[in-house]
């Protein structure tokens, strides 16, 4: 079982920036892991996610603004993101376990998810 807790989300002005954290209980090294979001009234959409050799892959919507990342020495996993868009405002998720990069059916373990709100 892995405890995931995200933090870093809050309201920040379109094209500010942001810094959201996601902590394991235990080691998530050698398994995917990723992020995803879903805003009101949408369907969950993956963002990125780290596959368990290391390399990363990204929501084709998601290229260049978003960068994916992991301290495998804090069991934790970030995401940076920026020149942030009305449209980003959604609950933001992290999850790991998966066994397939951008499904998020394939995760076993979501954290409780981190509100970002970003205004015009």
């Amino acid at each position: 079982q892995v405890q995931l807790v995200e933090s870093g989300g809050g309201s920040v002005q379109a094209g500010g920036s942001l810094r959201l954290s996601c902590a394991a209980s235990r080691t998530i090294v050698g398994t995917y892991v990723g992020w995803f979001r879903q805003a009101p009234g949408k369907e969950r959409e993956a963002i990125a996610c780290i596959k368990p050799r290391g390399n990363t892959g990204y929501a084709d919507s998601e290229t260049g603004r978003f960068t994916i990342s992991q301290d495998k020495s804090k069991n934790t996993l970030y995401l940076q993101m920026t020149n942030l868009k009305p449209e980003d405002t959604a609950i933001y998720y992290c999850a790991a376990g998966g066994t397939a990069c951008l499904s998020g059916r394939t995760y076993m373990y979501w954290g409780q998810g981190t509100q970002v709100t970003v205004s015009s």
